[in-house]
């Protein structure tokens, strides 16, 4: 380096003296050459001249001696080499000298004719030529011009050697001292610096490279320190910590990483990673490889064989491989064994979709076995049953004889329902007493069938718990797939749907679904609709049904009946609005609506027709009955200014079949309002005759059905009908109740209760129950009596 640095300083020196000296000394020679030829030439010339009119006279007189004399005489001059006269006739012919030396430039001639000056005129007696040598560069130069030439490359040659010295000196040496440090410091490793102190750009460039020097070994200290402490910590930290390159191999391990594994360092680097994964978990295990979630971090579990062969699960977050300006893509990956999490994992699935009551699968856990379950039976070609169990009176046992009770009823249940299952068969408890059980086979109805017969006949002995015998039987649904259902949420609800279809006709039993039952539950969620339409567009209507004196036909009350006058189909029968709004839960609110509506009716009428004592009947449903209702009653009737004995609450046997105390209460309020209580569809149930002694009865309504019976064709039967509806009146009126016969169609049965003294009555033999506006008018019309209709 220092001779190539050298040479080039050297040869731009060289260069710069070709350039500017040598153009120059070449001027200077030329200058110096021309001027000599100049006068070489001119004294060539004079001595030509002068010599030509001397040898005139003698080459007219051929006289060759003067010639030859006059001849020597020229070339006795300097320049001269050679000299040749001759005379026109070729009679004198001169040449001196007779051998002359020839110059190494060569030689130049000069010709010149020679006349005589005669009387006659200028006569050409001959020629004369002077041979001469050719003047050269450094022939030509005078002895000043040679001592000025050497004066000045003496000058161009110290210039030259004071810039080289100058060189050596102030540059190459601190460059070589430079050169040597880097040197020094990249063969060594360690930092060298330059000795040199001055104050030109060099000295700044020591100076410098010095600091930098110095810094870079205050860097290389940090970055050692660093270095150290990151190694530390990669050993030192408390996780699983290793590198892998490009190709997967494990470049680096911590030491927790081996101590966690049980592996030595030299048994694991340069492996595959992948190598250290179970057989049956590699495929998976590169698989997730080829997905990275945020920040290009790569996350995967998978299973690690440990150095004694124990088989962990572990979880491997691994970082981007792309480092920038490396040569080769490294990562950094932590392993974290969640063997423990796993298994807790696992518990916690099975915990999820189990109940923990039976032991059976929950809903969550069904409705996973469920799509699973279709999955098999469209691959094999099979069915699917799906047979979807409710337990009859399971609310009873809760209620009655507490919770405790029930669950020993559902496990004694799940104890013999596993007994009765198919092998293959997957059952579920899917919430209180509603289970599933699911069967897969090739023709797999006569096989749900039979099972959901045995399910049935579990409950035909009575169960004894806890010193109490209960009764209970099952409503049974079954819908299969696909031939019901085109999923698993279709099939459960079908299921779920011929159920409920069981449980409308009678309970204990199973129903196979069919189109009848989605049309059943179409129209279901059509009167939904309408009750909750209904209650937001006020279409709900209390209609009056005139409750008369059956001796004189006097009006003495009303009945009010719930109608829903819907826009467009007109007026609905109640009779499903309220099984639908009991079930949804709905007849309250509607309850509550016609409420107010039939209060607002009976005080309309009355201000209009003048009658102030009829009552009015109004029917409350069970569900109806809670503490507040006699409040609400009483407000409402303050507010429409309706005397409290001219409202009769009328109640069934299913609000007083359990002699519940709460209803007991209410209905002692009701008496303590001054309500009047009314026993409705008398005779029809298990022990009506014992209510009208335990709860304060006003009114004994007969059903309808006896009122009907009064006048069949079957002589026994209308027999037993007439005792019947003649002892109830009796007994009625020994416990001083009133009697009311619904029903009354024909006059033939309004005269047989005539005889038998029955009170009052109420039928389309005496009118159809009306809107407000409709006994309005006939009111004004006939206000004494209403007009008799016959039947139908």
């Amino acid at each position: 380096m220092t001779r190539s640095v050298e040479s080039r300083f050297l040869a731009i020196v060289g260069i710069t003296i070709f350039i500017l000296v040598v153009p120059l000394f070449a001027l200077f020679l030329s200058l110096a050459t021309e001027r000599a030829a100049n006068e070489l030439q001119q004294n060539l010339d004079i001595l030509l001249a002068a010599n030509a009119q001397a040898l005139a006279k003698p080459l007219w007189d051929f006289d060759q001696e003067s010639v030859e004399q006059i001849t020597a005489t020229i070339v006795s001059n300097g320049p001269v080499s050679r000299v040749n006269v001759r005379d026109v006739s070729g009679g004198i012919s001169v040449s001196m000298p007779a051998l002359p030396k020839w110059p190494k430039n060569g030689l130049e001639s000069i010709t010149r004719e020679i006349f005589y000056r005669a009387v006659e005129g200028p006569k050409l007696v001959g020629t004369i030529t002077i041979y001469y040598s050719r003047i050269d560069i450094f022939s030509s130069l005078r002895q000043a011009e040679v001592m000025l030439i050497g004066i000045f490359m003496l000058a161009v040659v110290g210039v030259v050697g004071a810039a080289v010295v100058g060189n050596r000196l102030m540059v190459m040496k601190p460059l070589l001292k430079l050169t040597a440090a880097i040197e020094a410091t990249r063969r060594l490793g360690s930092r060298h610096h330059v000795d040199w102190q001055s104050n030109d750009e060099i000295g700044r460039l020591a100076r410098s490279f010095n600091a930098m020097q110095i810094k870079l070994e205050q860097e290389e200290g940090e970055l050692r320190l660093a270095h150290r402490r990151s190694t530390d910590i990669y050993n030192t930290t408390p996780a699983m910590l290793f590198s892998l390159d490009e190709e997967d191999r494990i470049t680096s391990v911590s030491d927790y990483w081996l101590l966690a594994t049980g592996y030595q360092r030299h048994q694991v680097v340069g492996r595959r990673f992948v190598e250290l994964v179970p057989q049956e978990a590699r495929a998976a295990y590169q698989e997730r490889k080829k997905t990275r979630s945020i920040a290009d971090v790569l996350e995967a579990t998978t299973q690690f064989v440990c150095a004694d062969g124990t088989v962990m699960d572990v979880l491997i977050a691994e970082a981007s491989r792309k480092i920038e300006g490396a040569k080769e893509d490294l990562s950094l990956s932590v392993m974290t064994d969640v063997t423990a999490l796993k298994q807790s994992e696992e518990r916690n699935h099975r915990q999820a979709i189990t109940d923990h009551l039976t032991g059976l699968r929950n809903r969550q856990g069904f409705e996973t076995a469920l799509d699973s379950e279709i999955a098999a039976t469209d691959a094999a070609g099979e069915e699917l049953a799906c047979i979807f169990v409710d337990l009859d009176r399971f609310k009873w046992i809760n209620d009655n004889l507490g919770h405790q009770a029930g669950d020993l009823v559902l496990c004694r249940f799940v104890e013999s329902m596993n007994d009765r299952l198919p092998r293959g068969a997957i059952a579920a408890r899917l919430g209180g007493d509603e289970f599933a059980v699911l069967l897969r086979g090739p023709a797999i109805e006569p096989v749900a069938s039979d099972l959901s017969r045995a399910l049935c006949d579990i409950f035909v002995d009575p169960m004894n718990i806890e010193g109490s015998t209960v009764r209970l039987s099952a409503s049974i649904g079954i819908a299969l797939y696909p031939n019901h259902a085109a999923n698993a949420a279709e099939l459960l609800q079908k299921s779920d749907m011929a159920m409920y279809s069981k449980k409308r006709d009678g309970k204990n039993g199973a129903a196979l679904y069919n189109s009848e039952i989605q049309d059943h539950t179409r129209r279901r969620a059509e009167i939904e609709h309408d009750i909750e339409e209904g209650l937001s567009e006020d279409w709900f209507d209390a209609f009056f049904q005139p409750i008369v004196e059956v001796e004189s036909g006097r009006t003495v009350g009303y009945e009010a009946l719930m109608r829903l006058v819907h826009p467009e189909r007109g007026i609905i029968p109640p009779a499903e609005l309220i099984c639908v709004a009991e079930e949804t839960g709905a007849i309250s609110r509607l309850g509550g609506q016609v409420l107010e509506k039939a209060l607002a009716n009976l005080a309309r009428l009355s201000a209009i027709t003048g009658n102030h004592d009829a009552y009015l009947a109004i029917n409350f449903s069970p569900l109806q009955f809670d503490p507040s209702l006699p409040v609400r009653l009483a407000a409402l009737s303050a507010h429409f200014d309706i005397a409290p004995q001219r409202i009769v609450i009328e109640i069934t046997e299913a609000t007083l079949l359990h002699d519940n105390p709460q209803i007991r209460t209410i209905l002692d309020e009701f008496n303590r309002y001054g309500y009047r209580l009314a026993l409705d569809d008398f005779g029809t149930g298990y022990s009506s005759l014992s209510y009208l002694n335990r709860f304060p009865v006003d009114i004994v309504k007969i059903d309808q059905s006896f009122i009907r019976s009064l006048t069949a064709d079957e002589p026994e039967l209308r027999h037993k009908s007439r005792m019947l509806v003649e002892g109830i009146t009796a007994i009625s009126h020994k416990m001083e109740c009133t009697v009311v016969a619904e029903g009354i169609e024909t006059e033939e049965q309004r005269r047989i209760l005539e005889e038998f003294g029955v009170d009052y009555g109420q039928g389309y033999h005496f009118a159809h129950p009306q809107a407000l506006s409709a006994l309005i008018e006939q009111s004004t019309s006939q206000p004494a009596r209403l007009p008799k209709v016959s039947a139908g």
